[in-house]
Order: C-alpha cells, then structure tokens, then sequence
C-alpha cells in the first residue's frame, strides 16, 4: 500500500462522517454525550432508552413513537445519532422506531467476543425479546445491512419485512477495489476524525480505540457467503443501492431475481420484494437520501403486497 495515499473508501467515508456530524459541531467540541441522549439533539424524546442483557452485552437502545416496530441497524463505525439523527423523527411520526448500538459501538462496550454478523444478529434478536416485540420490521444500512440479512436468517420468526440499504450478504457484493480497501484500515486513519470523538465521547476508553478499528473491520477481512441462505428469506425485502455505491449491481440483482424480480409486472404480477438504485448517490450518501428513501420505505412497510398490478 502506498503510505502517502488513503484508499478512496475511506476519504469518502471520513468526508461523509463529517459532514453528518455538523449539525453537531459544537456539541462535540465541548461533548459530555454520555449524559445527552439523541432525542436531545433531534428535539424528540425517546419514550424509552437503556441497556438489555443479552449474551454477555450491556446493548443500549432507545425506543421513539408509537405503532408498528421497526429496528434501525446502524453501519460500522456508527452509533444513533451519526447515523439516524435525521431518520427517528419521519419514522416516529406513526411507528416504534427502536434503535440500537452493536457490539463495541456508541454506548454498548466491548465484551471479550469476536465480532461477527451472526453474533451481532443474535443480540438484536436478544434486545427484541426484552423489549418484548415478537416481530418487527428491519431496517439496516451497510454493516447493519449484514446484521440485518442474518437476523432474518437466523430468527425469521421475528422480521416481518426488511429493508437493507447499501448491504450485501457475500464479501464479494462488493466492487473488487472496496473489497480490496477494507484492508487499508488502520487506527491512525481515524485520529482526530468526528468517528474517535464520539467513540471517546459516549464512555468509551480511549486507550482502546485502536482495538475497536480492527475489531469492527475485521468482519469483513474473511471470506461470507450466506447466498443460499439469504434468497430463501420468507419476509418481503426491499433492496436500496446507489448507482455509485460500493455494492455491485449484480449483486442486488442476484438476490432480487431470487425474490420474484426479473419479469413484468403487468404480465406475471408483482413481485412481493422491491429494489431500487438510486442516482447519484454514493454508499455514504445513500444515508443522506431521506427525500427519496423516506417515502420509499414506507411504501414497502405499509402497502398490501398481494395487490394486483395498476391497470389504465
């Protein structure tokens, strides 16, 4: 690797982390996060908020609205209010928004436990049961993406609809130079970055900031294929990826013909799964999409998916 030149993900990623975080600026500079809850910055209060025990974690959430459940689950690196600030205020308007920071991540420390998107899958299934919701939608972006395919792989039970938003479900969704960057990642990069700030912010021990980088990259640094298991998911699915995202085209494809896609509506119906790619939009802009995602999201969530197809 050259030494003198950032992988163009990570430039990417540390610009887009930064400019989500202006809004908080000055709260970050003078930050006591630990005693500010995100309801706090997005003037709406979270009806309830703490930590579930679920398999050796302290799992922080917070819980918005009111109505059907939806889980948000963020993307790595991320905590609540880097990635949903803008997001829990339009979903809390007639849902339960519930979100949730993983394994190592915003105000949920760090067990003695490898991270994994199974394992990480198994303590939203976790934080389900102790809220007590037996079913919910699923919404993850990226790394929440992941979580959110082998959630429902692994407690189907428990999801009645997906959305994954710039996720994939094999190490080779991604375009060969992304897949091949995620090597590139080291703790120096995110010196002094809005990402350590808020790691250091919300609790977390400085001294093992370095940990954290390579924990959480480490997931993707092996081989996953969970194909197989991931186009046989019962639960509808909608499918969202920016045409100048870091996931292949093909690999949406792949998975939405699996679910029904690939054929005309106005012929063989619709079907019960939906994608788009959405224009102009990058990985990390994907997040900043709210106009166009919004609508579409809800749409999916709300709209009787057995319907017949529009006729003139």
């Amino acid at each position: 690797m050259n030494t003198h030149v950032l992988s163009p993900l990570w430039v990417s990623i540390l610009v887009a982390v930064m400019a989500s975080c202006q809004p908080q600026e000055k709260e970050d500079q003078a930050t006591s996060s630990a005693s500010k809850d995100t309801g706090a910055s997005q003037n709406i209060k979270p009806t309830e908020s703490g930590y579930a025990d679920v398999n050796g974690l302290k799992m922080y959430y917070e819980v918005y609205g009111n109505g059907k459940p939806i889980v948000l689950l963020h993307g790595s690196y991320m905590n609540i209010p880097m990635n949903w600030l803008h997001i829990i205020p339009q979903l809390a308007q007639d849902r339960k928004v519930v979100v949730t920071e993983m394994q190592g991540h915003g105000r949920t420390k760090d067990i003695a436990r490898d991270f994994s998107y199974e394992g990480m899958a198994d303590d939203v299934s976790g934080l389900l049961k102790h809220l007590q919701i037996d079913s919910a939608d699923i919404l993850g972006y990226s790394m929440g993406g992941g979580v959110a395919f082998q959630v429902a792989v692994r407690h189907p039970e428990q999801v009645r609809r997906l959305v994954v938003l710039s996720g994939t479900y094999a190490h080779d969704g991604w375009w060969p130079d992304v897949e091949a960057s995620f090597a590139t990642f080291t703790p120096d990069m995110f010196k002094g970055t809005p990402i350590q700030k808020q790691y250091d912010s919300l609790g977390n021990d400085p001294a093992h900031f370095p940990e954290f980088v390579r924990k959480v990259i480490s997931i993707d640094l092996k081989p996953y294929d969970w194909s197989k298991d991931v186009k046989n998911i019962q639960a509808p699915m909608f499918l969202a990826i920016g045409d100048a995202d870091g996931v292949r085209y093909e690999h949406a494809l792949d998975l939405f013909r699996a679910k029904g896609g690939g054929k005309m509506g106005d012929i063989h119906g619709l079907p019960q799964s939906r994608l788009a790619i959405l224009p102009g939009t990058t990985h990390i802009g994907m997040m900043q999409r709210t106009e166009w995602l919004i609508p579409m999201i809800t749409d999916f969530l709300d709209s009787d998916l057995n319907a017949a197809p529009p006729t003139f």
